[in-house]
């Protein structure tokens, strides 16, 4: 792994900022698309979700209290056992008890060309999550690379992004995070929420609905912009 040599101290500020509120859940960053290996090989940094900021499926969020917002679809795992320190892929399966549909919801929160430091510390710019319905799979066999996950705002499609090739596997993210947290002396517990990265991403330039449909195996999740 190629770690840029100001991450560590920029997640240790991001935990510093997030101080004693409530975690509900983490996001493992740099995953998929463009934005793989972005601050260097194989690293994939954390950022918090907070508790109040987990959203159930048709969530309404006000445009006002954000100068940019953005939707990207991910899948949201929910864990059912607490993990820590060298965990494996296989140890993570057995810890997770389901999957859901699920929107992260994006703020950006900084100005220019930011770097490494700047971004971990401001928490890889997350402000919440939506989660739709859990569902339960046979996680040994389920082919999550044959996923096509399709973004609609107000009805109409905008854009579909199929995962082969695009993200990485999702229970290797969670090992990545298990191990990031660990360095920090932290776990991932039961009850968490981890999102492991972006399908779709799209800016929120006006008042509307957006779904994400993962498909007849995991569904659909919606969230209402007023």
């Amino acid at each position: 792994m190629s770690e840029p040599p100001e991450a560590e101290e920029g997640l240790r500020r991001q935990l510093r900022n997030l101080g004693d509120r409530e975690v509900g859940g983490w996001k493992v960053g740099l995953t998929s698309g463009k934005s793989r290996d972005a601050m260097g090989v194989g690293f994939r940094p954390f950022g918090h979700v907070l508790a109040e900021r987990v959203l159930e499926s048709e969530a309404e969020i006000a445009l006002r209290r954000f100068d940019a917002v953005g939707v990207e679809n991910e899948l949201c795992f929910h864990i059912g056992a607490t993990l820590g320190g060298k965990v494996t892929r296989a140890e993570v399966a057995a810890a997770v008890d389901a999957v859901s549909p699920a929107f992260e919801i994006n703020e950006p929160r900084l100005e220019g060309q930011a770097s490494v430091f700047e971004r971990l510390a401001d928490n890889l710019s997350q402000w919440g999550i939506v989660v739709g319905q859990p569902v339960s799979l046979d996680w040994p066999t389920y082919d999550f690379s044959a996923l096509d996950v399709c973004l609609r705002r107000n009805g109409e499609h905008v854009e579909t992004v199929a995962a082969a090739g695009h993200i990485d596997d999702h229970f290797e993210s969670i090992v990545a995070l298990v191990r990031q947290l660990s360095r920090f002396d932290r776990v991932l517990a039961a009850g968490a929420k981890v999102i492991t990265g972006a399908y779709t991403r799209q800016r929120v330039a006006e008042a509307g609905r957006w779904e994400g449909d993962f498909g007849d195996d995991i569904g659909r999740v919606g969230v209402v912009f007023t």
